[in-house]
This record gives structure tokens, sequence and C-alpha cells, in this order.
């Protein structure tokens, strides 16, 4: 979650109730107006995503440089932790029962298996697997979530006793640890791909408009041979996407479930997860 915000102007008479004034309060958050931001979006184009901080005055330019060179590396953070669930959860359906592994789960994610009827399981990313057994799963999902996926080793290991047992899906951070678990590598980009407009190519040729929010991706040289790309990002040609039939594992680099957001990919992709789990 973010500590902070910058914009250029804040509306110091809203009409929404509560304002984000009051929202920043409330959370104990900081932010800061009047700054350039078309500046600041042409710096991280040039430099890539930079560790940065927010100061009070004039004077204090060098020490809010020390502040920021000072600051955690993002592959040193452990942040999964700071949003998973505390306890395992119960979301009741009649259908297939599915176990997911939360390093963050959005809600619209749980609602979507809802949708199909689906009994979902919600289990920390550091259940044990006999934890996850007990419920009897018939697929494993694994959630999006914050920070560098190779630091979630627990739910590498995790993904790893599952592969060629049942199904195996994922979405955003799910999709990377997926390919970790498979002996595949990922990298940090430059700079992340943000927002609701993002283009994907799949491997069918059409093209679909997609929210992400993921600063990490899949090196797909470095998938086992019997993996395939289903997705790929219209503009820089990243993998957003990869299936293994045999090992019956597929995954998404984007959010279909995104609300708000563009709706293209919600139902093939959450009507073909289910499907594609065997009846018990």
């Amino acid at each position: 979650h973010a500590r902070g915000c910058i914009t250029h102007e804040v509306c110091k008479f809203p009409k929404h109730n509560p304002s984000l004034i009051t929202f920043f309060e409330d959370q104990g958050l900081h932010g800061l107006s009047g700054i350039d931001t078309r500046m600041l979006t042409i710096n991280t184009r040039l430099h890539g995503t930079l560790r940065s901080a927010l100061v009070v005055g004039d004077d204090n330019g060098d020490y809010a440089v020390e502040l920021a060179r000072k600051a955690p590396q993002l592959s040193d953070m452990d942040l999964i932790e700071t949003v998973t669930c505390t306890d395992p959860y119960h979301v009741r359906g009649k259908g297939k029962r599915i176990a997911v592994l939360d390093l963050g789960v959005k809600k619209n994610i749980v609602i979507s298996l809802r949708k199909r009827d689906a009994d979902v399981y919600v289990f920390p990313y550091t259940a044990t697997q006999d934890e996850i057994d007990a419920c009897r799963p018939q697929a494993l999902f694994v959630s999006n979530g914050p920070g560098d996926p190779k630091r979630a080793t627990h739910a590498i290991d995790t993904v790893k006793r599952y592969i060629g047992e049942i199904p195996i899906f994922g979405i955003c951070m799910g999709n990377q640890i997926l390919a970790l678990a498979l002996g595949g590598e990922t990298h940090k980009l430059k700079f992340g791909h943000r927002g609701s407009n993002q283009p994907v190519r799949c491997s069918d040729g059409s093209i679909s408009i997609t929210t992400q929010n993921h600063g990490y991706v899949v090196d797909e040289d470095s998938l086992p041979e019997g993996c395939q790309v289903s997705y790929t990002n219209v503009n820089d040609n990243t993998l957003e996407g990869f299936v293994d039939r045999y090992l019956h594992i597929s995954c998404v680099q984007f959010h279909p479930e995104a609300h708000g957001g563009p709706h293209d990919t919600e139902e093939p992709i959450f009507d073909m997860i289910y499907r594609s789990i065997p009846d018990a």
C-alpha cells in the first residue's frame, strides 16, 4: 500500500465524502500538492522507478536525498506479510473446491470465483501443506501481491508441492510465483506496468485491454519446455501470461477481475479456470 501521495492540485472543497485529505488523515498517510507531476513523470520515464522521500521546507534537499538513499530496496522488503490474511477463512459455495494462497488477494478475485459457485478456501501465504490439504482442494489459486516475487520463498515451495498434483492458477504475482516454482526467472522492470489501459495480445492474435499493477515480470526465455506464452504486452512485448497444459498450469500477469477497470478478460479467464478443474 502507498505510504504517501504527490499531486499537482488537491481540491479543497470536494463534493465526495470523505475527501482525499480526510482519508489521508484517518489513515496516517502523507501527501504533497503543488508539485510539477509532469516533470516527475518524465524523470521516471528516463531513469526508471527511484526511491524517494517526502519532506517539508525549502532547506532539506540534501537531507531528503540522504533519506531516500537509506530507504530499503523493494527487493529487501517482505511486503506480503503486511497484506496476507492472518487466519484461513472459508467463502462457501456448492461447486468445486479451490484453495487460494493469499499473497494480498484482491476481494474481486474471490468474488469472481464465487460467481462460478466455487467453494473457496483462503489461506495465509505461510500456510502448511497439511493445512491446505485439509480442505481437499481440487485446484490451487495463487493470488496477486506486492514486492519482489523472489522474496516469497514459502509460497514458491508450497506451489512446487502441488505441481502436477492438481490444477494451479495465478494472477499477477501468482504468475511470477508459478514461473519461479517451475525454475524460471523474474526481473524488475525499469518502470512497472500501471493503469487500466494496458493492451495485451492473446496467442490467438486478439487484443484485450487490461488493468495492470506490477513492477516485476517473468523472463520468457527462462520458462521450461512445455510452457507456452498465452499473452504478451503490446507495448513492450513482455510476458503477460503462460500455460503448461501437461501440468495443468495457467496464469496471467494482469488483473482480469479489476474493478474499476476493463472487463474484457474477466469472463473468459475465470470461466476457463472453473471449467478446467476436474469434478471431484
